[in-house]
Protein backbone atom coordinates (compact mmCIF):
# COMPACT_ATOMS: atom_id res chain seq x y z
CA UNK A 1 0.00 0.00 0.00
CA UNK A 2 1.22 3.52 -1.09
CA UNK A 3 2.02 6.43 1.42
CA UNK A 4 -1.25 8.59 -0.26
CA UNK A 5 -3.00 5.39 0.44
CA UNK A 6 -2.33 5.11 4.02
CA UNK A 7 -2.62 9.06 4.68
CA UNK A 8 -6.19 8.76 2.99
CA UNK A 9 -7.09 5.94 4.30
CA UNK A 10 -6.16 7.71 8.11
CA UNK A 11 -7.81 10.89 6.54
CA UNK A 12 -10.93 8.90 5.91
CA UNK A 13 -11.19 7.48 9.92
CA UNK A 14 -10.71 10.68 11.17
CA UNK A 15 -13.50 11.78 9.30
CA UNK A 16 -16.11 9.53 10.03
CA UNK A 17 -14.77 9.42 13.97
CA UNK A 18 -15.16 12.98 13.59
CA UNK A 19 -18.65 12.63 12.62
CA UNK A 20 -19.24 10.12 15.09
CA UNK A 21 -17.96 12.84 17.72
CA UNK A 22 -20.11 15.97 16.33
CA UNK A 23 -22.99 13.55 16.68
CA UNK A 24 -22.18 12.48 20.24
CA UNK A 25 -21.35 16.58 20.93
CA UNK A 26 -24.56 17.35 19.24
CA UNK A 27 -26.75 15.54 21.29
CA UNK A 28 -24.92 15.63 24.84
CA UNK A 29 -26.37 19.56 23.97
CA UNK A 30 -29.88 18.11 23.18
CA UNK A 31 -31.04 15.19 24.97
CA UNK A 32 -32.49 12.66 22.90
CA UNK A 33 -35.82 13.31 24.45
CA UNK A 34 -35.48 16.89 23.61
CA UNK A 35 -34.84 16.29 20.44
CA UNK A 36 -37.97 13.50 19.68
CA UNK A 37 -40.10 16.04 21.83
CA UNK A 38 -39.18 19.12 19.33
CA UNK A 39 -39.66 16.90 16.48
CA UNK A 40 -43.11 15.24 17.56
CA UNK A 41 -44.39 18.98 18.27
CA UNK A 42 -43.91 20.13 14.43
CA UNK A 43 -46.56 18.77 12.27
CA UNK A 44 -45.28 15.86 10.21
CA UNK A 45 -46.62 18.22 6.88
CA UNK A 46 -44.78 21.01 7.99
CA UNK A 47 -40.79 18.88 8.96
CA UNK A 48 -41.43 17.17 5.51
CA UNK A 49 -41.74 20.53 3.76
CA UNK A 50 -38.73 21.17 6.05
CA UNK A 51 -36.96 18.83 4.80
CA UNK A 52 -37.86 19.35 1.09
CA UNK A 53 -36.48 22.74 1.50
CA UNK A 54 -33.10 21.38 3.24
CA UNK A 55 -32.98 19.15 -0.08
CA UNK A 56 -33.62 21.92 -2.12
CA UNK A 57 -30.78 23.48 -0.95
CA UNK A 58 -28.21 20.54 -1.14
CA UNK A 59 -29.03 20.43 -4.48
CA UNK A 60 -28.45 24.01 -5.16
CA UNK A 61 -25.50 24.09 -3.25
CA UNK A 62 -24.44 21.34 -5.92
CA UNK A 63 -24.62 23.80 -8.87
CA UNK A 64 -21.80 26.12 -6.83
CA UNK A 65 -20.05 23.05 -8.08
CA UNK A 66 -20.98 22.61 -11.21
CA UNK A 67 -20.97 26.20 -12.62
CA UNK A 68 -17.27 26.40 -10.69
CA UNK A 69 -16.19 23.76 -13.17
CA UNK A 70 -18.17 24.83 -16.06
CA UNK A 71 -15.79 28.45 -15.23
CA UNK A 72 -13.00 25.77 -15.53
CA UNK A 73 -13.72 24.36 -18.86
CA UNK A 74 -13.88 21.12 -17.53
CA UNK A 75 -16.93 18.21 -18.17
CA UNK A 76 -17.89 15.79 -15.61
CA UNK A 77 -21.40 13.93 -14.83
CA UNK A 78 -23.62 15.83 -12.90
CA UNK A 79 -23.83 12.82 -10.52
CA UNK A 80 -20.84 12.81 -9.63
CA UNK A 81 -20.32 16.73 -8.76
CA UNK A 82 -23.53 15.80 -6.79
CA UNK A 83 -22.21 13.17 -5.11
CA UNK A 84 -19.11 15.11 -4.16
CA UNK A 85 -20.69 18.38 -3.21
CA UNK A 86 -23.27 16.30 -0.88
CA UNK A 87 -20.60 14.53 0.86
CA UNK A 88 -18.39 17.17 1.02
CA UNK A 89 -20.87 19.84 2.67
CA UNK A 90 -22.95 17.54 4.61
CA UNK A 91 -20.00 16.75 6.79
CA UNK A 92 -18.21 20.52 6.16
CA UNK A 93 -21.18 22.31 7.52
CA UNK A 94 -21.18 20.48 10.71
CA UNK A 95 -17.09 20.33 10.97
CA UNK A 96 -16.63 24.00 10.74
CA UNK A 97 -14.11 25.54 8.87
CA UNK A 98 -15.84 24.38 5.43
CA UNK A 99 -13.62 26.03 2.79
CA UNK A 100 -11.05 23.66 4.24
CA UNK A 101 -12.85 20.65 5.65
CA UNK A 102 -15.29 20.38 2.90
CA UNK A 103 -12.10 21.16 0.42
CA UNK A 104 -10.56 17.89 1.64
CA UNK A 105 -13.24 15.63 0.55
CA UNK A 106 -13.89 17.37 -2.98
CA UNK A 107 -9.98 17.05 -3.73
CA UNK A 108 -10.10 13.13 -2.35
CA UNK A 109 -13.63 12.66 -5.25
CA UNK A 110 -12.35 15.08 -8.05
CA UNK A 111 -8.70 13.93 -7.96
CA UNK A 112 -9.84 10.55 -8.95
CA UNK A 113 -11.64 12.03 -11.81
CA UNK A 114 -9.17 13.93 -13.11
CA UNK A 115 -9.13 17.56 -11.39
CA UNK A 116 -5.91 18.91 -10.34
CA UNK A 117 -5.14 20.16 -7.03
CA UNK A 118 -4.92 23.60 -8.26
CA UNK A 119 -8.67 22.69 -10.43
CA UNK A 120 -10.40 21.43 -6.79
CA UNK A 121 -8.64 25.03 -5.19
CA UNK A 122 -10.67 27.31 -7.94
CA UNK A 123 -13.30 25.16 -7.35
CA UNK A 124 -13.00 25.79 -3.55
CA UNK A 125 -12.57 29.38 -4.05
CA UNK A 126 -15.31 29.57 -6.62
CA UNK A 127 -18.03 28.00 -4.34
CA UNK A 128 -17.00 30.56 -1.61
CA UNK A 129 -17.32 33.84 -3.84
CA UNK A 130 -21.01 32.31 -4.77
CA UNK A 131 -21.58 31.69 -1.18
CA UNK A 132 -21.05 35.38 -0.31
CA UNK A 133 -22.83 37.10 -3.14
CA UNK A 134 -25.67 34.89 -2.21
CA UNK A 135 -25.28 35.59 1.51
CA UNK A 136 -24.77 39.36 0.39
CA UNK A 137 -27.30 39.89 -1.89
CA UNK A 138 -30.20 38.17 0.40
CA UNK A 139 -28.86 40.48 3.27
CA UNK A 140 -29.22 43.37 1.24
CA UNK A 141 -32.81 42.77 0.24
CA UNK A 142 -33.76 41.91 4.01
CA UNK A 143 -32.46 44.93 5.41
CA UNK A 144 -34.13 46.36 2.89
CA UNK A 145 -37.69 44.97 2.84
CA UNK A 146 -37.22 44.30 6.80
CA UNK A 147 -35.30 46.86 8.01
CA UNK A 148 -36.72 46.87 11.94
CA UNK A 149 -35.43 43.56 12.89
CA UNK A 150 -32.40 44.04 11.26
CA UNK A 151 -31.76 47.45 12.71
CA UNK A 152 -32.85 45.98 16.50
CA UNK A 153 -30.06 43.01 16.21
CA UNK A 154 -27.52 45.05 15.04
CA UNK A 155 -28.34 48.52 17.10
CA UNK A 156 -29.00 50.96 14.45
CA UNK A 157 -31.62 52.65 13.47
CA UNK A 158 -33.92 51.32 10.40
CA UNK A 159 -32.94 54.28 7.51
CA UNK A 160 -29.35 53.49 8.52
CA UNK A 161 -30.20 49.61 7.90
CA UNK A 162 -32.09 50.55 4.62
CA UNK A 163 -28.95 51.90 3.44
CA UNK A 164 -26.39 49.34 4.48
CA UNK A 165 -28.88 47.24 2.62
CA UNK A 166 -29.05 49.38 -0.67
CA UNK A 167 -24.77 49.27 -0.57
CA UNK A 168 -24.75 45.47 -0.17
CA UNK A 169 -27.11 45.33 -3.06
CA UNK A 170 -24.24 47.56 -5.39
CA UNK A 171 -21.38 44.06 -4.80
CA UNK A 172 -23.47 41.64 -6.83
CA UNK A 173 -24.37 44.29 -9.52
CA UNK A 174 -20.37 45.11 -9.52
CA UNK A 175 -18.99 41.40 -9.86
CA UNK A 176 -21.38 40.92 -12.78
CA UNK A 177 -20.51 44.32 -14.61
CA UNK A 178 -16.94 43.07 -14.01
CA UNK A 179 -17.96 40.12 -15.53
CA UNK A 180 -19.88 41.52 -18.69
CA UNK A 181 -16.55 44.01 -19.42
CA UNK A 182 -13.54 42.40 -18.56
CA UNK A 183 -14.10 38.79 -19.56
CA UNK A 184 -10.85 37.91 -17.81
CA UNK A 185 -8.17 38.19 -15.51
CA UNK A 186 -9.07 41.22 -12.92
CA UNK A 187 -5.58 42.81 -11.71
CA UNK A 188 -5.80 45.00 -8.58
CA UNK A 189 -1.87 45.70 -7.53
CA UNK A 190 0.09 42.33 -6.86
CA UNK A 191 -3.11 40.52 -7.15
CA UNK A 192 -5.02 38.60 -10.48
CA UNK A 193 -8.28 37.70 -10.28
CA UNK A 194 -9.89 35.42 -13.14
CA UNK A 195 -13.55 36.49 -13.45
CA UNK A 196 -16.12 34.22 -14.56
CA UNK A 197 -18.26 34.58 -18.26
CA UNK A 198 -21.35 36.57 -17.60
CA UNK A 199 -23.58 34.36 -17.57
CA UNK A 200 -21.82 32.28 -15.05
CA UNK A 201 -21.49 35.15 -12.57
CA UNK A 202 -25.10 36.16 -13.06
CA UNK A 203 -26.19 32.07 -12.73
CA UNK A 204 -23.60 32.76 -9.48
CA UNK A 205 -25.58 35.29 -8.01
CA UNK A 206 -29.15 33.68 -8.71
CA UNK A 207 -28.24 30.10 -7.03
CA UNK A 208 -26.27 32.05 -4.10
CA UNK A 209 -29.19 33.66 -2.91
CA UNK A 210 -31.64 31.11 -4.03
CA UNK A 211 -29.76 28.19 -1.34
CA UNK A 212 -30.36 31.16 1.26
CA UNK A 213 -33.57 31.67 0.59
CA UNK A 214 -34.14 27.40 0.62
CA UNK A 215 -32.22 27.71 4.29
CA UNK A 216 -34.40 30.29 5.31
CA UNK A 217 -37.37 29.28 4.29
CA UNK A 218 -36.46 25.80 6.20
CA UNK A 219 -35.88 27.58 9.41
CA UNK A 220 -39.19 29.32 8.62
CA UNK A 221 -41.27 26.30 8.53
CA UNK A 222 -40.03 25.22 11.92
CA UNK A 223 -40.35 28.57 13.53
CA UNK A 224 -44.03 28.89 12.18
CA UNK A 225 -45.05 25.75 13.90
CA UNK A 226 -44.41 27.71 17.52
CA UNK A 227 -46.09 30.83 15.95
CA UNK A 228 -46.38 33.33 13.25
CA UNK A 229 -43.29 34.29 11.92
CA UNK A 230 -43.08 36.87 9.02
CA UNK A 231 -40.92 34.38 6.29
CA UNK A 232 -38.27 37.78 5.75
CA UNK A 233 -38.16 38.01 9.98
CA UNK A 234 -36.62 34.29 9.38
CA UNK A 235 -34.43 35.46 6.49
CA UNK A 236 -32.95 38.50 8.65
CA UNK A 237 -32.49 36.00 11.46
CA UNK A 238 -30.88 33.25 9.18
CA UNK A 239 -28.82 35.49 7.04
CA UNK A 240 -27.58 37.70 10.28
CA UNK A 241 -26.93 34.12 12.02
CA UNK A 242 -25.02 32.47 8.96
CA UNK A 243 -22.84 35.64 9.02
CA UNK A 244 -21.65 35.09 11.96
CA UNK A 245 -21.58 31.71 11.67
CA UNK A 246 -19.18 32.08 8.64
CA UNK A 247 -16.72 34.71 11.16
CA UNK A 248 -16.50 32.27 13.82
CA UNK A 249 -15.99 28.97 11.98
CA UNK A 250 -18.24 27.37 14.80
CA UNK A 251 -19.17 24.15 13.85
CA UNK A 252 -22.46 23.71 12.74
CA UNK A 253 -23.07 27.42 14.24
CA UNK A 254 -23.81 26.00 17.66
CA UNK A 255 -24.72 28.30 19.73
CA UNK A 256 -24.69 31.10 17.38
CA UNK A 257 -27.51 30.57 15.60
CA UNK A 258 -29.56 29.95 18.96
CA UNK A 259 -28.48 33.37 20.02
CA UNK A 260 -29.31 35.75 16.53
CA UNK A 261 -32.16 34.05 16.28
CA UNK A 262 -33.54 34.04 19.59
CA UNK A 263 -32.75 37.95 19.72
CA UNK A 264 -34.04 38.62 16.29
CA UNK A 265 -37.48 36.89 16.97
CA UNK A 266 -37.60 36.58 21.06
CA UNK A 267 -41.47 35.58 21.08
CA UNK A 268 -41.69 33.02 18.07
CA UNK A 269 -38.21 31.16 18.13
CA UNK A 270 -37.99 28.50 20.53
CA UNK A 271 -35.18 26.36 21.30
CA UNK A 272 -37.72 22.71 19.93
CA UNK A 273 -38.08 24.75 16.20
CA UNK A 274 -34.29 25.47 16.30
CA UNK A 275 -33.80 21.89 17.22
CA UNK A 276 -35.88 20.50 14.87
CA UNK A 277 -34.24 22.88 12.43
CA UNK A 278 -30.32 21.34 13.14
CA UNK A 279 -32.65 17.78 12.57
CA UNK A 280 -33.52 18.52 9.30
CA UNK A 281 -30.62 20.50 8.11
CA UNK A 282 -27.56 19.50 9.66
CA UNK A 283 -28.06 15.90 11.46
CA UNK A 284 -29.87 14.04 8.69
CA UNK A 285 -27.48 15.38 6.02
CA UNK A 286 -24.69 14.43 8.22
CA UNK A 287 -25.74 11.02 8.51
CA UNK A 288 -26.36 10.20 5.01
CA UNK A 289 -23.28 12.48 4.01
CA UNK A 290 -21.35 10.14 6.42
CA UNK A 291 -22.98 6.80 5.06
CA UNK A 292 -22.70 7.83 1.60
CA UNK A 293 -18.67 8.27 1.91
CA UNK A 294 -18.52 5.05 3.55
CA UNK A 295 -20.19 3.52 0.31
CA UNK A 296 -18.42 5.39 -2.40
CA UNK A 297 -14.89 4.58 -0.51
CA UNK A 298 -15.71 0.88 -0.44
CA UNK A 299 -16.99 1.29 -4.33
CA UNK A 300 -14.24 2.65 -5.39
CA UNK A 301 -12.13 -0.03 -3.56
CA UNK A 302 -13.48 -2.23 -5.49
CA UNK A 303 -12.67 -0.60 -8.35
CA UNK A 304 -9.01 0.12 -7.92
CA UNK A 305 -8.05 -3.66 -7.11
CA UNK A 306 -9.84 -5.38 -10.35
CA UNK A 307 -7.37 -3.54 -12.50
CA UNK A 308 -4.56 -5.06 -10.27
CA UNK A 309 -6.19 -9.07 -9.97
CA UNK A 310 -6.70 -8.62 -13.33
CA UNK A 311 -3.24 -7.38 -14.17
CA UNK A 312 -1.97 -10.65 -11.64
CA UNK A 313 -3.94 -12.80 -14.06
CA UNK A 314 -2.32 -12.25 -17.07
CA UNK A 315 1.10 -12.13 -16.03
CA UNK A 316 0.33 -15.53 -14.42
CA UNK A 317 -1.27 -16.52 -17.35
CA UNK A 318 1.70 -15.60 -19.40
CA UNK A 319 4.02 -17.56 -17.07
CA UNK A 320 2.46 -20.68 -17.35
Amino acid sequence: MSLKSVIWNGLLVAALCLAVFLLYRIFQQYSLEQIAQSVRSIPFSTFCTALLFAAASYLCLSCFDLLAIRSLGKSLPYSRIALTSFISLSLGHNIGFAGLSSGAFRYRFYSRWGLTAEDVAKVILFCGVTVGLGLITLGGLAMIVNPGDAGRLLRIDPGSVRIFGAVALVVPVVYTGLAFFIRGTLRLWRWSFQLPRFSIAVAQVGVGTLNFMLVSACLHQMLSAFGDVAFFRSVTAYVLANSAILATHVPGGLGVLEATVSYAVPKEASIGALIAFRCAYFFIPLALGSTLLVISEMIFRRRSRRPDEEADERAEAQSV
